[in-house]
């Protein structure tokens, strides 16, 4: 409508537009302006008339576009409303489908007009083939009764409007419920599976069943147990007790307590209880409570549920008391373990060290305080290779990666640390149950070496065993050998093979019994060896065989109850016992014809000696005649060489007397300085003649000793004359006497040339005289008679030389005299003699 009014406007506006052209051409001429004038007035009167047309044309179109849009938004809200009207009934179509489809059914309904089914929903539950018509059947897929019983129904259904419900059981075992009635004038049946419904419900019974079994199962493990336990309502009232409360409570049973709402805890632990019941937590507390009239200390639970909260108390007396046990047993075993020489060391299981003991800190020279801050494992390794103190490792950390490895094992492990200080650990890691592990270190240094010296002697004692002449076996306790040397076998002539088989004692007696048959012998061996003695105790015994050996048995228990027998082949020695034993006898026997003939011979001497110096006496004590000074000087030599020639025979008969066990002592109490004066008056002579200066020393109160008196001034006399005789002239000799502890000592000095060292040992043997050097001359026998008669008062002589400074010779005396009787000098055992002591004077 627009366009057309704009096209009408168009044409019109044409031709008074070409008019103005034609009038305005530039050839016009001026005549012609009143023909313009009049043709613009007739051209403002179109104008008028077109404008005016066209306001109307557009009021027109704007009047009609209003009315046509006025129309058009009725229709599009009745548009809106029909398609919300449909949507609404799509969606309520689609709803009742999936409430249709949500279930397994079947709907049918019959429209009363026509009779007509309608049928929907899943076909399966009665038919395999998805056939609409066979639901109709009803004798296809229900038993005969049932679906007469359903066509009846139906019937009533259809024509009355009468509904129905029926359970079947189809013929395919599934449960159905069938439903009719009447809906709006139409007939609908509704066939529903009720067969999950039925196994729930079945399912559900059971459930209830085994949750009532289980639950009395509880109640009654509830009640075996020691510990009360208990249910509150919402309210906090006990609704269930087991069997212990009530005998905590000293209730007759359970339902006495749930009547009276007898209380075991106390109400400060009922407040908390109830509080935290109030806040939906668990309540775990400790606390007391009185128990058939003694109050013990429980361990509480409380657990709060949606209608009703069950709690148990487990009582902690028992356990506190184990507790406290255990906490001393520890702290014992700790002090046990700190006197062990054994380091231990425990970590747990996040490898830190609980305890050590104070081998531990000892062994590795670790600070207290270091300990107590429980380092870990690695940090203490990390700490002795620091100082130098774990065995040298290419890997450090490859060797500490390995060595914790034990806190994954749980087999017990050994291992063998070198130190670099020479020092060598046994350390056994034993993984603990609860995790971590424990170290025990054993210094084994010291075992180590005893182990390697105990087999290099072992080693030793084979080789020497086996290099040794004598036969050697060891038996053990059964009897058999068990050990056995080279020359065991040649002395017997056995075959080492043999007696390598262990043979028993009483094989090798066969055997040995060939060289030897001697069966008492060999028995009295073989029960030392074998048989059962109340006390083992080793014997010998001599076996001469017949092929002329001689071995000697020696049979020693040994301390593990074996048995060594030692054969040492003493033929060599028997024979040279023999040999010798025909000689000592010759020379005993040549002994006593010497002494006999030194005897007799001393005594046939001495007789005409003794006339000799009588005479000799008589002429020099001129009763005869006077003697000129010639005669007078011969008589004084001849008497001088008697009195030493006497002297002689007087020490050989002494000795001889000695050897022969035929001189006895005197005793007597002996005054020390007067038997000193004696001694050096019988010396006086030769002291001036010599020049020599001889000192007595000794106390005024040195008192005397028991002795025999001639035998000590004999002893004195000799010790002067061999001191005189070493010394030159001028010097000095000194005779001392001192009483020291229980015994009385002599000394002569001298300050002579001397006794050389090698010649010391020799100096008391009889006819040994060493003379060189010195102007005295003798026999040999003044110290060999000193020795003897010293010993033979029990008594002992020592003597000290120093070349160029003279000698000293000490004879001690026992002070309380002879005890040891009458004994030969020369019968001193070894052990027991007297002996010769040299000292260094100075």
């Amino acid at each position: 409508m627009g366009r057309r009014h704009r096209h009408i406007a168009l044409s019109l506006e044409k031709p008074l537009l070409g008019l103005p052209l034609f009038c305005v051409a530039p050839e016009a001429s001026a005549q012609t302006a009143d023909q313009l004038a009049v043709l613009q007035g007739l051209r403002e009167s179109h104008d008028i008339i077109g404008l005016s047309l066209v306001v109307g044309l557009v009021l027109f179109s704007t009047i009609t576009a209003l009315l046509h849009l006025a129309g058009r938004q009725s229709w599009t809200k009745r548009e809106n409303a029909l398609s919300l009207e449909l949507a609404n009934i799509r969606a309520k179509l689609d709803r009742a489908e999936v409430f249709l489809a949500a279930e397994p059914q079947i709907i049918i309904a019959w429209d009363t007009a026509n009779g007509g089914p309608e049928i929907t929903g899943d076909l399966t539950l009665v038919t395999d083939a998805p056939v609409a018509r066979r639901v109709l059947g009803f004798g296809s897929w229900l038993p005969p009764e049932s679906a007469q019983k359903l066509d009846s129904l139906v019937d009533k259904l259809r024509l009355r409007g009468e509904a129905f419900h029926l359970a079947v059981e189809s013929l395919g075992a599934r449960h159905l419920e069938i439903e009719g009635r009447a809906v709006t004038g139409r007939a609908v049946m509704r066939i529903h599976d009720v067969s999950g419904d039925r196994r729930e419900v079945i399912r559900l019974r059971e459930c209830q069943i085994r949750t009532v079994i289980e639950l009395d199962a509880l109640h009654a493990m509830l009640d075996a147990i020691p510990n009360p336990a208990w249910i509150r309502n919402e309210d906090g009232t006990l609704s269930w007790v087991n069997a212990p409360f009530a005998k905590a409570v000293e209730a007759k049973d359970t339902g006495d307590v749930i009547l009276r709402q007898a209380e075991l805890l106390e109400w400060r632990a009922r407040e908390g209880a109830s509080a935290a019941r109030r806040a939906g937590r668990l309540w775990h507390e400790r606390a007391p409570a009185v128990v058939a009239g003694e109050r013990r200390m429980f361990d509480i639970v409380e657990v709060p549920g949606e209608f009703a909260s069950a709690g148990m108390a487990i009582d902690l007396s028992d356990f506190e008391a184990i507790r406290a046990d255990l906490s001393r047993l520890t702290e014992a075993h700790a002090r046990t373990l700190d006197q062990l020489p054994t380091a231990v060391a425990i970590f747990d299981r996040s490898q830190r060290l609980i305890f050590h003991n104070a081998a531990y800190r000892t062994l590795w020279a670790l600070d207290q305080n270091f300990l107590d801050q429980k380092p870990t494992d690695s940090q203490i390794l990390d700490r002795l290779r620091a100082a130098g103190l774990l065995p040298e490792q290419a890997d450090f950390r490859s060797w500490k990666k390995s060595f914790l490895t034990s806190y994954q094992s749980i087999e017990t492990s050994e291992q063998v640390w070198y130190l670099p200080d020479s020092r060598t650990l046994r350390i056994v890691v034993n993984p603990n149950p609860q995790g971590g592990v424990t170290y025990l270190f054993d210094d084994v240094t010291e075992r180590f070496h005893l182990e390697s010296q105990f087999n290099a002697l072992t080693r030793v004692q084979g080789e020497t065993l086996d290099t040794l002449k004598e036969g050697v076996a060891v038996f053990g306790t059964d009897g058999r050998l068990k050990l056995f040397n080279p020359a065991f076998a040649q002395l017997w002539n056995l075959d080492p093979k043999n007696l390598a088989e262990r043979p028993h004692i009483d094989q090798v007696a066969a055997l040995c019994a060939l060289l030897h048959p001697d069966e008492a012998a060999w028995g009295e061996l073989r029960g030392f060896v074998a048989g059962l003695q109340d006390e083992r105790t080793g014997f010998e015994r001599r076996f001469a065989r017949r092929d002329g050996t001689v071995l000697d048995c020696a049979a020693l228990p040994l301390p593990d109850g074996a048995t060594l027998l030692a054969f040492t082949d003493m033929t060599a020695g028997v024979n040279v016992e023999l040999a010798l034993t025909e000689r000592n006898q010759a020379l005993i026997d040549a002994e006593k014809l010497r002494n006999d003939f030194v005897h007799h011979v001393s005594y046939e001497l001495r007789s005409p000696l003794t006339t000799i110096i009588g005479f000799i006496q008589l002429l020099g004590d001129g009763a005869i005649g006077p003697l000129n000074d010639k005669q007078r000087e011969y008589i004084g030599y001849v008497m001088n060489s008697s009195a030493a020639l006497l002297a002689i025979i007087n020490d050989i008969l002494d000795l001889a007397s000695i050897d022969m066990d035929a001189m006895e002592l005197q005793l007597e109490e002996v005054d020390i300085k007067e038997t000193m004066k004696a001694a050096a008056q019988g010396i006086q002579d030769r002291v001036s003649d010599s020049d020599i200066h001889l000192r007595i020393i000794a106390l005024d109160d040195i008192g005397s000793f028991r002795a025999d008196a001639k035998r000590v001034r004999q002893i004195l006399f000799n010790l002067l004359s061999n001191a005189i005789g070493f010394s030159a002239r001028g010097q000095s000799v000194t005779l001392a006497a001192l009483r020291r502890d229980n015994d009385i000592v002599f000394k002569v000095s001298d300050q002579g040339r001397g006794i050389p060292s090698d010649v010391l040992d020799r100096v008391f043997n009889r006819f040994h005289s060493e003379t060189s050097g010195s102007g005295h001359r003798g026999v040999g026998l003044g110290l060999s008679i000193v020795r003897s008669l010293v010993e033979l008062h029990g008594g002992r002589v020592l003597i000290d030389s120093v070349l160029g400074e003279g000698t000293t010779v000490t004879c001690i005396f026992p002070a309380q005299g002879v005890k040891l009787g009458n004994v030969r000098a020369d019968a001193w055992p070894e052990s027991e003699s007297p002996r010769q002591e040299r000292r260094t004077q100075g």
